[in-house]
Order: structure tokens, then C-alpha cells, then sequence
């Protein structure tokens, strides 16, 4: 790649990632930019805008498990939103272009709904960072969200693979089958791959290899490289192949953003579109809401992922790519939906920072669109007779789990946000229930007021999370002690500015307990030498 494509992507990136926005809106913005100044994109940065592409397909075959795909609220939610938007925004393109708007009046219907289609996506990036930074990638909105992108993915590849309009060769059946022969084989290669760099190279050649092999059979590269990333999807590796091609599969995908930005200047009738464009995403959240507490989700968890899912998507570049490629559309439109999707994530970006405050300022108006019926996972929540609740059983909230039922019996409670790590505590005998103290919601089904217990320790990692719940508890009159596990000592101050009654410093007192650790194992080695020599 050119030096001067790699700084331009640098500097955007940067400038832009430090106000809180995906530095891929920095790389569309440099491409345009480079436009302007005549520079040319070349067949290099094609080369790797593809191979991003590619990698970013094997990494959701990666991560694709049936399992989450199967709730109603993920496959029947994705397919109703899709359509849904397809038809309403594609009628009101299709209406505009009739009323001589500029750009739209080149649209017949069927590609008024092309650009609907391309619209009906999310951003798989803004979702995942959203969830990322705020630690709730094991919350039950965040996993909603991510099977729905996942199934918007898949539904995304099988367009590619329709339109690629290439006629499978009588080696596509071949292929196939022999899929599920070498399945076995690379589970196999993939578990003595380690876990430094061959894993890397297994990650690397695996999409290339199924992109090739099914180009040779008539059929969309992409698509194989999808295929080959759902082989190996089962492997206790699969996750940590994830994460290691994370930086080349981002890297790449450089490559394909400014790609989009200097295939072409945007018109000021481009950039009007866009604006109309972005305009309209509240509509793509507001159909989030209502079709998700259909599926008997709480007004929280549904405006919480459909906050995340607002947004347009680079895999609607990736659709208007093709309509490009395939001569349906102008090129006009890849800068249109670019720019588009540039300013649905500076909209986006301050109304996911503040989705709780939302939530709590419009939870009465929010909740007369829940249904009566609650999922199981959403019913009151009864400690019984528990008289110390852990909140959070990450490593240190187990920890305290274990050592505190050690010393007082079955008189502990766990509770945590992720569906799967109660269930891995409950397997292992411990008392767990799932709730998010991070949620209003979750204090109004467990108001620990009304309970027995009368210690609650607090194990979040987040320090603004462990702050509103003390102050739940705290509004809704709780009487017991409240404790708290943090990082640094200013996180300690704020907590206990909240009214917390103590605070546990973990790298101070990590080291302490080492050391306590130590000392006590040397005098009992001391005493039992003394022991021997007497």
C-alpha cells in the first residue's frame, strides 16, 4: 500500500477515534479527501479491500453458533426488521426519485429496494465496541444484538453468493462433499497448531483455501471462506483464532474503506442524499423496539439493542459495492451510503453513551410496549434465605464466592449478568442467579430491602456499574453493608462518595495477600523443619 494511503488512514483515523467514533470513519474520510487531491487508489488497495472482506467473512464463520441463532427473537426478529425496512424505506426512495429528487430519480423500483436492502444492515464494528467498552458483551441485549448482526451476516453472504451470477461446475456437489471428509482433518491440524503463530498461519490459510476452492467450483469466493470459518466454528480454539486474526482482518478492511472513499468525490446533491439517509435511522431503531418487546423481551433490553443496532453497516458498502460492479447502480452510491453511514455512527456514538440514562428518563413511556408474558430469564428474581449476595462472578467475584460460603455455610447467593457463566456456577453446585446490577430493572425484581440478606459484594468490573447499584440499594432504603472490589484508589474515593462502607483495592491488596500468602507458608515450612530437627 502506498506510504501516503497509510498516513492519510493514520491521522483520520486517529483524529477521529479520539471523539469517540470508529476510526473507520476516519479511513472514509481520508479516502475522500485523497480523491480530492487526484490521488488514485490503484489495483494493490483492491487487492486488499477483497482480502478484508474474505477475512472478515471466514471470522463470522468463526463465531456462528446455531445454538444463539435459534431464539425467535434473533432469526424471526432479524427477517421481520429486514423486511420491514426494506419495504418502508425502499417505497420512500422509490416515492422521492418519483418526485425528481436528485440521484433518486435514476432508481426504478427494484433498485430502490437494492438501496433499501443495503440500509436494512448494522454495523457489526460499532455494535461489538458499544458492547466492548462498556463490559456487557455477556448481557442479554448485547447477546440479542449479536445473533441478529450474525444472522444479517449470513442473509449479507448469501446475497453475495446469488449475485456473483456465476453458474456452479458439476465439481460444486464434489465439493460439498468433501467438506464434511476433511472436517475432522482440520479440527485435527487446528489443535496442534499451538497457540502462537501457526495458529495464525492455520487462520490465514484456511480462508484463502476455502475462497479458492470454491471459486474453482462455480461458486462465491466469499462464500467458502464463510463455509470454512463455520468447520472449524466448534474447536476450543475457534475463539481464540478469533481474536488473533483480529488485527489482520482489521487492517485489511483499511484497505476496503478507503477504497470507498477514493473510488469517488461526493456531489453536494450525494452528500444531501446521505444527510436524508442518516436522517431516518431513529426509524431503523424504532422498528428494533417494537418488533423485539413483540418477542417478550423488556422495554430495557430492547431499546438497549436496538440503541446498537441503529446504525447502517460496512456491509451495506459491501452491497452497494456489487450493485456497482454488476452495472445496476451508479457509483454515486458507494459515496452516498458511505458518507451516510460516517454520520449514523456520529449520531449513533452519544445515544449508546447515554442508553441507560435514556432508559431510566423514559422507562415509564418504555415499558407500556412490554408484553405481559416474560421470558424465563426475566421473571422476579427470590434469594430466599441468602444473607450475602456476590454481584459479579468474574475470577475475584468467585473467589469471594467460594471463600465466603467456606466460612458460612449455604448462606451465599451469586448473581451475574451472563446466561452461560450461571450456568457453568450451577453446574458446579454453586447458588447462582442470573440478574445485571446495571439494570433499574433488575433492583425493582430483587429489591434486596425486602430480603434477608444483609451483606452485598460488590464484584463488577466496571466502577459506574458498582455506583448505580449502590445507589438503588441506597434509594430503595437498604439497610446492610455494602462492599466493593476496584482497580485504582480514585475508584475506591468515588464508590465511597456513593455511601459504599468498604472498598477492596485488588493490585494493592493482591500484593498483600501474595506476601500473606508467603510469609504464612515459610513459618509453617519453619515449623515443620524445627519439627524434624527435634
Amino acid at each position: 500500500m502506498d506510504p501516503v494511503l497509510i498516513v492519510a488512514a493514520f491521522v483520520c483515523g486517529a483524529l477521529v477515534s479520539r471523539v469517540g467514533l470508529p476510526p473507520l470513519v476516519g479511513y472514509l474520510i481520508a479516502g475522500f479527501g485523497l480523491n480530492s487531491l487526484g490521488v488514485a487508489a490503484g489495483d494493490n488497495l483492491e487487492e486488499i479491500a477483497n482480502a478484508g472482506v474474505t477475512l472478515l467473512l471466514f471470522t463470522i464463520g468463526l463465531k456462528l453458533k446455531l445454538k444463539s441463532l435459534a431464539r425467535p427473537d434473533v432469526w424471526a426478529g432479524t427477517t421481520l426488521h429486514m423486511l420491514t425496512t426494506i419495504v418502508v424505506f425502499g417505497v420512500g426512495i422509490w416515492l422521492l426519485g418519483m418526485a425528481g429528487l436528485p440521484v433518486l430519480n435514476q432508481l426504478d423500483w427494484k433498485l430502490a429496494l437494492l438501496i433499501a436492502f443495503a440500509l436494512s444492515f448494522s454495523s457489526t464494528v460499532f455494535a461489538v465496541k458499544v458492547f466492548e467498552e462498556k463490559k456487557e458483551m455477556a448481557s442479554r441485549h448485547a447477546g440479542t444484538a449479536i445473533g441478529i448482526l450474525i444472522m444479517q451476516d449470513i442473509i449479507a453472504v448469501v446475497f453475495l453468493a446469488v449475485s456473483s451470477g456465476k453458474t456452479p461446475t458439476t465439481w460444486a456437489l464434489a465439493l460439498i462433499g468433501a467438506l464434511f471428509l476433511i472436517r475432522p482433518m482440520l479440527l485435527r491440524f487446528m489443535s496442534h497448531c499451538g497457540h502462537g503463530e501457526l495458529l495464525m498461519l492455520f487462520g490465514i490459510l484456511m480462508p484463502a483455501a476455502g475462497y479458492g476452492g470454491f471459486e474453482l467450483a462455480g461458486l462465491k469466493g466469499d462464500l467458502g471462506a464463510l463455509v470454512f470459518g463455520m468447520l472449524v466454528a466448534a474447536h476450543p480454539k475457534a475463539s481464540e483464532l478469533a481474536n488473533a486474526l483480529l488485527s489482520f482482518k482489521n487492517l485489511f478492511l483499511v484497505g476496503f474503506f478507503l477504497n470507498i472513499g477514493i473510488s469517488g468525490s461526493p456531489s453536494l446533491a450525494a452528500v444531501g442524499i446521505a444527510i436524508l439517509m442518516a436522517l431516518v435511522m431513529p426509524m431503523k431503531a424504532a422498528f428494533f423496539f417494537c418488533i423485539l418487546t413483540r418477542f417478550k423481551l423488556r422495554a430495557r433490553n430492547a431499546i438497549l439493542a436496538s440503541l446498537s443496532l441503529a446504525n447502517y453497516s460496512e456491509f451495506g458498502l459491501i452491497v452497494a459495492a456489487i450493485g456497482v460492479g454488476n452495472g445496476w447502480i451508479g457509483a454515486d452510491w458507494l459515496v452516498i451510503l458511505a458518507i451516510a453511514l460516517s454520520l449514523t455512527f456520529i449520531m449513533a456514538a452519544p445515544a449508546n453513551s447515554t442508553a441507560h440514562a435514556i432508559y431510566a428518563r423514559w422507562s415509564n413511556q418504555l415499558k407500556r410496549f412490554e408484553r405481559i408474558e416474560r421470558l424465563p430469564d426475566e421473571a422476579p428474581i427470590d434469594t430466599g434465605d441468602a444473607r450475602i449476595a456476590v454481584i459479579g462472578l468474574g475470577g475475584i467475584g468467585t473467589a469471594a464466592y467460594d471463600e465466603m460460603r467456606r466460612r458460612h455455610g449455604d448462606v451465599v447467593v451469586g448473581i451475574d449478568f451472563s446466561k452461560a457463566s450461571v450456568e457453568k456456577h450451577l453446574k458446579k453446585g454453586r447458588r447462582v442467579i442470573l440478574g445485571d446490577a446495571s439494570d433499574s430493572d433488575f433492583w425493582e425484581r430483587a429489591d434486596p430491602s425486602t430480603t434477608a440478606i444483609d451483606l452485598v459484594m460488590l464484584a463488577l468490573p466496571d466502577p459506574r456499574a458498582s455506583a448505580f447499584a449502590i445507589r438503588q440499594m441506597k434509594e430503595r432504603g437498604y439497610p446492610g453493608q455494602i462492599t466493593a472490589s476496584v482497580r485504582y484508589d480514585d475508584e475506591a474515593a468515588g464508590l465511597k462518595t456513593e455511601g459504599i462502607d468498604a472498598a477492596y483495592v485488588i493490585y494493592e491488596e493482591a500484593g498483600v495477600g501474595f506476601a500473606d500468602h508467603v510469609c504464612r507458608l515459610m513459618v509453617r515450612r519453619d515449623f515443620q523443619e524445627a519439627c524434624r530437627r527435634s
